[in-house]
């Protein structure tokens, strides 16, 4: 018999797609950068000479502010200065020519002389080309020629040169150090990342205060250009041209009006927020506004406050936000006033167009379906076909609605509004990152494959410490098609390498994958004393370990790592660990506190001490974040309050958990905790019983022997049945101490059956039940049950069976406690369920018989066809497939869902022993399987589930 024990731990080693493209990706591939000198390589830097950079003095302003940014990279890395030349021509040495098409003499020259083919950028949006070209002008022997289809194209392309010699886009904002080299290289050939497949790629600044508030004021005196300057420098740099700005208490045009002067400068296009409307930031209402923020009663002055806006955008390039929501960012009416918000549109238009002299439809517009503006639109409003319609999340990272693809294609075509921080219910989440890749890339994937590729933008917060995120986002928002679920890892990695030293790219990765994994299973700011379970299945000291493993993998790195690399890898990497780690251990403590004085253990008040220095250590991290790092660069940037939550909205002050301290007799007294058992015991002469052992899964169940006394004790086993092993048979017990149990299955009787061991101490006797299913039948294959469940990972699976290779596929990483499997996530798919469907085939093997419940933990997808909920199919052996509504089947409420970050549907089978084969149905795209559960038993509580079970194979 062959035993594979699966454990909770992801395999991430999956294949690099090979993309066979010409061009740079965001995946780890060969650069157009060598450090090495070859025939036809173009000298950047070289040993004699640093080739300078030449701008026509027509080109844009923002492409010369940013062909400075090039000139001090290149310094950056090289230590050499570049010459920056503004001139309309090049006669002599190896230049770097930069310029937009159509708006560059030099460039336009090189067209006209057939010295570059710009047809492949011709026209086209955001795109670039560079190209090594031998001859370009007389007395010039070789250029390297940079050019853009538009501004942004030809900012791009100055970018990525930054990018492949060793500037992160983080430079600024997470003191990535450049990547040192004396000399650099351009390899011959063109090279180019196409047209980015989203128009528009940006972030939303929101949040803001206390954290980014507080350092933007005491650096930069408020949200002011000089604040902007490295936003926007930020945006380009990760190739997006979008921005929402801070919004709470800030007007971007009225804070500084040089603002949108230098958006326009660098390409940045300006939208306001989705209840912001034409181009007036919320705050400026309070500041401006005449009479009440309702249409219905004050018209003219709405008017008056919107035309405002249009005209002082100007030529700016700008996303008009269309429609209105209520003061402050909440409904605007008491139902749903489509007659009034369609009247509402059509005044807005017409402002837009009497503004700006030209049609409406001209002027880029977005309409927001976020939160109940989508029950106008699904109750039948529609705006007009030039329009945008931006979808939403729910705030928590599940898109509400996708097209449909049934639908005739829109003009404006459909966007996405995402979220990495939220103010709002069940809870705040705006402290630390708690967004996995793999879900951004599983929800923005289907977002994409249903045609909503007009507008991506997110909710960064305070942007720090969003920034592996934010770079994934925007990266994929570029071409979605280049990412594959199986590139997630080698993504991490890349950035990783992009950001640190190479040579720890690898375990980076491991610790940003799985410290994201841990904090997406519940947001910080919902986490509890209760949360965890400290009774079964070991859970919430498995947490705890969990993360300070990871915390110790991180500080490993961190005592190596260059000196240079230590604030930005504090930033990136250390402190969100560490401060995570911190935070689940003071819960946890604070949990032990609580049970421990009920039991009226001594221990109770040691966990009091540690939650209290947990407590202060979550400050101590705080203030080495704001006055040790960087020299004091980020004050005020982690000053989010963050524990002590109890309802939706953030406490004024971190509160410690509350704990209690007990007296403690001074006469020692034994107790005994049973592992599995919801109460502990006292009484002498009392029983308690273990969990069942069997051979195949990986157990090590404890018992905890404790004093209720201030005395130390002495312990001893004096009796157990002889294929029982104990960790420490005797021993002296100051406050606790646990002893692990086993058995010797080269001893153990086969078959059911029981056996026991006692604990003597401090005057009290207790005997331990040992359960043991020690089978005789050797027939066994697939997962084996065990204390009443089996449970399955969706990504360990018998058989995936695929229809034309399109069914069910991995994303790694993504669930609570391993990988997931989700259905037709390449194509949107909406059939009936047939025998012809995809499946995938989990075997297993059970003891017991009857009904049984199977438990599927799904991702929070939500229902996003608006068709009444999304479904799959599940049968055993032979059995009728039975039809399964995720949405309509399930006990969970919205809250209960987005909070646990899982979504739990039952069903129920009728099953005799012995071996079976699960079956789990795809039907339409959007279905994600975490973890299957069969529960034959009583259902013992915990947040997680119960690990998996021992795989035969």
């Amino acid at each position: 018999m062959n035993i594979s024990l699966n454990i909770m731990k992801t395999n991430f080693l999956f294949f690099l797609l090979f993309l066979g493209l010409s061009c740079s990706s965001v995946l780890a591939q060969e650069s157009y950068i060598s450090t090495s000198e070859k025939n036809g390589f173009f000298p950047l830097v070289s040993k004699e000479v640093t080739a300078a950079i030449y701008i026509d003095e027509n080109d844009f302003k923002g492409v010369h502010r940013v062909a400075e940014d090039l000139q001090k990279d290149i310094e950056r890395v090289t230590g050499k200065l570049p010459q920056l030349l503004k001139t309309s021509e090049v006669n002599s040495g190896t230049p770097v020519i930069v310029g937009t098409l159509g708006k560059s003499g030099l460039i336009d020259q090189l067209v006209q002389n057939n010295k570059i083919d710009v047809s492949g950028i011709e026209g086209k949006w955001e795109t670039f080309a560079l190209k090594v070209v031998e001859d370009p002008f007389p007395g010039v022997e070789q250029a390297l020629v940079i050019v853009g289809s538009d501004k942004r194209g030809a900012i791009f392309g100055m970018y990525d040169v930054s990018r492949e010699i060793g500037v992160s886009p983080w430079y600024y904002w997470a003191d990535v150090p450049a990547k040192r080299s004396d000399v650099l290289y351009v390899k011959p050939g063109t090279h180019s990342k196409g047209t980015p497949k989203v128009k528009y790629r940006g972030i939303f600044i929101n949040d803001e205060a206390p954290a980014l508030a507080g350092w933007a004021t005491e650096n930069f005196g408020g949200f002011t250009s000089g604040f902007y300057e490295h936003v926007f420098e930020l945006i380009l740099r990760m190739q997006g041209n979008y921005l929402w700005p801070a919004m709470w208490g800030r007007a971007f045009y009225d804070d500084d009006p040089k603002n949108p002067v230098l958006a326009d400068e660098y390409g940045i296009v300006i939208g306001t927020s989705h209840h912001e409307p034409l181009m007036r930031a919320h705050d400026e209402w309070r500041r401006f506004g005449e009479g009440e923020w309702n249409y219905n009663t004050n018209p003219e002055n709405l008017q008056k406050f919107w035309r405002g806006g249009i005209e002082r955008m100007g030529d700016f390039e700008s996303v008009v936000t269309v429609g209105m929501r209520g003061d402050g960012d909440e409904p605007m009416a008491e139902g749903t006033a489509i007659e009034l918000l369609e009247k509402i549109v059509e005044d807005q238009r017409e402002i837009i167009a009497d503004v700006t002299g030209k049609p409406a439809e001209e002027t880029p517009q977005v309409w927001a379906l976020y939160k109940e503006v989508q029950d106008y639109y699904d109750q039948g409003m529609r705006v007009p076909d030039d329009v945008t319609l931006l979808l939403a999340d729910d705030n928590w990272g599940n898109i509400r609605k996708l097209p449909n693809p049934d639908d005739a294609p829109r003009e404006g075509g459909y966007g996405i509004y995402y979220h990495f921080d939220y103010v709002g219910g069940p809870r705040n989440y705006k402290w630390i990152n708690t967004s996995q890749i793999s879900r951004i890339w599983e929800q923005m994937n289907l977002a994409y494959k249903f045609g909503a590729d007009q507008l991506w933008i997110v909710n960064v917060g305070d942007i720090k410490p969003m920034e592996y995120p934010t770079s994934f986002f925007l990266d994929y928002a570029w071409d979605p098609e280049k990412i594959d679920a199986g590139d997630l890892r080698s993504y991490t990695e890349d950035w990783a390498a992009r950001q640190l030293p190479k040579e720890y790219s690898e375990e980076i990765a491991d610790i940003l994958l799985m410290y994201t994994k841990y904090n997406s299973r519940r947001k910080p700011e919902l986490i509890s004393p209760e949360t965890y379970s400290l009774t079964n299945f070991n859970e919430a000291d498995r947490i705890v370990k969990e993360y300070r493993d990871l915390e110790q993998r991180a500080e490993a790195i961190y005592a190596q790592i260059p000196e240079e690399y230590k604030d930005a890898y504090y930033q990136l990497v250390l402190f969100p660990v560490k401060a995570s780690a911190n935070l689940n251990e003071l819960y946890v403590s604070a949990a032990k506190n609580k049970l421990y004085a009920a039991q009226g253990r001594a221990a109770a008040n040691k966990y009091a001490e540690r939650t209290k220095e947990l407590f202060q250590k979550d400050a101590e991290l705080t203030e080495q974040f704001h006055t040790e790092l960087a020299d004091g660069k980020w004050n005020h940037m982690m000053s989010q309050t963050h524990i002590g939550y109890t309802y939706w909205q953030q406490p004024d002050q971190n509160n410690m958990p509350e704990v209690a301290k007990i007296e403690v007799p001074e006469k020692a007294e034994m107790g005994v905790a049973v592992q599995g058992a919801k109460n502990a015991i006292f009484e002498r002469n009392s029983s308690g019983s273990l969990p069942a052992f069997d051979p195949f899964n990986d157990q090590g169940f404890y018992v905890e022997v404790f004093n209720r006394g201030q005395k130390p004790f002495q312990y001893k086993i004096p009796k157990k049945s002889d294929w029982i092993e104990i960790s420490e048979e005797k021993g002296i017990i100051e406050d606790q101490k646990r002893l692990l149990v086993s058995v010797n299955w080269e001893k153990a009787p086969k078959g059911m059956t029981h056996g026991s061991f006692q604990i003597k101490g401090a005057g009290n006797k207790v005997t331990v039940e040992v359960p043991v299913n020690n089978p005789q039948d050797e027939n066994i294959q697939g997962f084996v049950e065990s204390n009443g469940y089996i449970s399955m990972e969706a990504a360990n699976f018998s058989e995936n069976n695929q229809v034309n290779s399109r069914g069910w596929q991995l994303i790694p990483n993504l669930g609570l406690t391993g990988s997931s499997m989700a259905s037709y996530p390449h194509a949107p798919t909406q059939q009936e369920l047939s025998e012809n469907n995809p499946y995938l085939a989990y075997n297993f093997h059970n003891f017991s018989s009857g009904d049984a419940e199977v438990e599927f933990y799904l991702s929070p997808t939500l229902d996003f066809r608006n068709q009444g909920g999304l479904k799959f199919a599940v049968s055993v052996d032979d059995r009728e497939p039975e039809v399964i509504n995720m949405h309509e089947q399930t006990e969970d409420n919205w809250n209960t869902s987005v909070a646990n970050n899982v979504t739990k549907v039952r069903t129920t089978i009728n099953l005799e022993p012995g071996n079976h084969s699960l079956k789990v149905w795809a039907i339409e795209s959007g279905v994600v399987v975490q973890k299957i559960v069969i529960r034959t038993g009583e259902n013992r509580d915990s947040y997680l589930g119960p690990p998996e079970s021992a795989k035969v194979e």
